[in-house]
């Protein structure tokens, strides 16, 4: 310790430190210096946000009941105007500042008409930063307002008064003009983007019934109005209109009560993979939420699982449970606060802080969403079964680590789901995706085989018989076992016998085959642990079980391949990690575990064209293809083709394993 004190200063800085060191900056310098810690970033993003900080002023003038029209304007010579009809910005002189009071606005910051309740209820904007920081970065900027019947107009550059507040005459408008052309000095890039301007019209436009937009591009010569009278539930229909949605109607929630917290919600959910989430405050977009969006999702998440424990939904023996995250999948929501004092995280209000607003929208959605699923038994179970399928998706790899020495409750096993859906298969069992008789893949599992020519095998849960008959030549005979007549009668063809029963119950003596082999099949079964007992207690020991089984090449891929072949697949139970295959396997006694891997290009549009796949499951599947999160595409190989069609890299994993002797 008393080193470290004796050890020598570092040397001192160049120059003195006083009271002359101290730098104020004037005016709108502070803004130019540090653009970022006003409108986000110098890109493009913060180029827009000048812009959206002008449609926020004339969006409060709507929302006070004096504005209906605003147009943005796009000129040829890079610059941008907004104009609204509202009151227009006071232009008599400030008591205080002895200027005009539109020229304090725009030089001066923290300054405006939103600090009291009297002239704005519902403001967006709330710092008094917005319109100076506009004036601050723009090359140059033009105030024009027209107001008592007289057109007001003034010149600013880079946010010093070029020319004084000047009348220009009598005029029949009424409104605020800005034009401004952004400061190339300050800014990555100038160039507006129409598409950036019209999606946050068209926002605004489904938000506030009433108020007429338009976007003008001189650029293209284009002109796009929008105009909307249904609101936050027209907004959620416009974001899901190419989606297919779990349930046809959307729940709205509507909370309208004082001036100090009232709101607009309508959320669906969808057959997507991912959440979307449009959060408003005041009417402004709060990209990072906030306590009102936190408030709704665990308002969700809390009656969805209140539902599901009432109906006994949830499998005790498995621990299902369903967390926020399930909840979210596939959900579309659009929710738009109105309150008297928001509080944000900073000027560019990505997020609301005020947690007493989080609690009202909990509140009300709690009560109103319980009320919907309790009156309406469809929507409960659609909602209720979709959130489930999350679940289970996000606990596929897992259910694998049960193992047949974990004692459980016999569980009920609908072999007539089964019968019906494979027999009906079995029309087209080899049309329906290639692997089936692949014959590199099949190559694989025989080359494994180890056991003499005078073994006897079994195909367990066969099929058409084509992995057990690659085994011909290598064993002396060959049996098969199905639980469909069908297939019974398919595989027929291919095996020397085929038996009709369960891989649950074989009907078949303590060790009495050399090789048992099987393949993609045990993802299909409930408590899987309970098959490959079977198996095990068949194998006389010494034998040999042969399994082939796709898995995910990581864990950032199960989720998602769950959710792809559940769709494909409606039995399907879960998806196996290679290392909880493993673990399921060796869990039932096996050993001496070799490995080999076999890479597998499958046309997808082929592998969905069975019957037990939908039309609509056809086309969600192809989009979770589209819209596959980067995490996946960066470990999971697959191709969508300029016609949109789809190849995908199947990861095979070929097991051997012995019974010990």
């Amino acid at each position: 310790m008393s080193e470290n004190l004796s050890a020598p200063a570092p040397p001192a800085a160049a120059g003195g430190y006083d009271a002359a060191s101290i730098v104020v900056f004037s005016g709108l310098q502070a803004v130019r210096r540090n653009p970022s810690m006003y409108i986000g970033s110098t890109t493009a993003e913060g180029l827009h946000h000048l812009v959206l900080e002008l449609l926020d002023n004339a969006v409060d003038e709507h929302k006070a009941g004096h504005c209906s029209t605003v147009t943005v304007t796009l000129r040829e010579d890079g610059a941008c105007v907004v104009a609204d009809d509202g009151r227009g910005i006071p232009v008599g002189v400030h008591p205080e500042a002895g200027r005009p009071a539109c020229e304090v606005v725009l030089t001066t910051l923290h300054s405006g008409g939103k600090f009291t309740a009297g002239t704005y209820v519902h403001s967006a904007g709330l710092h008094g930063v917005g319109l100076s920081c506009v004036n601050a970065l723009a090359q140059w900027l033009r105030l024009d307002v027209r107001q008592d019947g007289v057109h007001h107009s003034q010149e600013y550059a880079r946010g010093e008064p070029r020319t004084p507040l000047t009348a220009q005459g009598p005029t029949d408008g009424r409104g605020t003009t800005i034009t401004f052309l952004p400061d190339p000095d300050i800014f990555d890039t100038v160039d507006f983007s129409a598409k950036v301007l019209g999606e946050r019209l068209q926002e605004i436009a489904f938000l506030h019934p009433g108020l007429d937009l338009r976007l003008e591009d001189e650029r293209t010569g284009s002109v796009t109005r929008y105009a909307f009278t249904s609101g936050v539930r027209g907004f959620l229909d416009h974001l899901n209109a190419k989606a297919a949605t779990v349930h046809p109607e959307p729940v709205v929630v509507t909370l309208s009560g004082d001036d100090t917290v009232s709101f607009d919600l309508a959320f669906q959910w969808t057959e997507g993979y991912t959440e979307e989430v449009r959060s408003f405050v005041n009417g402004v977009r709060t990209d990072q939420g906030g306590s009102h969006v936190d408030g709704m999702r665990a308002a969700l998440s809390e009656v969805i699982n209140r539902y599901a424990a009432a109906h006994n939904l949830l499998d005790s023996r498995t621990a299902e449970r369903i967390t926020t995250v399930d909840v979210l999948e596939g959900l579309t929501a659009v929710v738009s606060l109105r309150m008297a004092a928001p509080r944000f995280d900073g000027q560019t209000k990505k997020r609301l802080t005020n947690t007493d607003a989080g609690r009202v929208v909990h509140k009300a959605v709690t009560e109103e969403f319980t009320r919907r699923i309790n009156s309406d038994d469809l929507l409960a179970q659609q909602v209720t079964h979709r959130v489930l399928d999350a679940a289970r998706a996000r606990l596929a790899a897992r259910l694998a680590g049960r193992t047949a020495r974990h004692q459980r409750k016999q569980l009920d096993i609908d072999y007539g789901a089964y019968r019906r859906q494979f027999g009906i298969r079995s029309k087209d069992w080899h049309e329906s995706c290639s692997w089936l008789t692949d014959e590199e893949l099949l190559a694989k599992h025989a080359e494994l085989c180890q056991v003499g020519e005078d073994a006897r095998m079994l195909d367990v849960c066969c099929g058409s018989g084509v992995v057990g008959g690659s085994f011909r030549g290598r064993v002396k005979e060959m049996i098969g076992l199905d639980l469909t007549p069908e297939m019974v009668e398919l595989a027929s063809t291919r095996l020397d016998r085929v038996d009709r029963g369960t891989v649950y119950d074989l009907p078949y003596e303590d060790g009495s085959f050399d090789l048992v082999v099987t393949r993609e099949v045990l993802h299909l079964l409930p408590q899987p642990e309970r098959p490959v007992s079977e198996i095990f207690r068949v194998l006389r020991p010494g034998g040999q079980f042969i399994v082939g089984q796709i898995v995910p090449y990581s864990d950032a891929d199960a989720f998602w391949m769950y959710r792809v072949f559940k769709k494909k697949q409606p039995l399907l139970h879960q998806m196996f990690r290679e290392e909880e295959f493993r673990a399921l396997l060796t869990g039932a006694g096996f050993t001496d575990v070799t490995v080999t891997e076999h890479l597998l290009w499958e046309s997808i549009d082929l592998w969905i064209d069975t019957h037990e796949t939908t039309p609509a499951h056809r086309r969600e599947i192809q989009q979770l293809f589209y819209d596959a999160p980067p995490e996946v595409r960066a470990v999971h190989p697959f191709e969508v083709l300029p016609d949109g069609s789809i190849r995908d890299q199947w990861r095979w994993c070929v097991y051997s394993l012995r019974k010990p002797l």
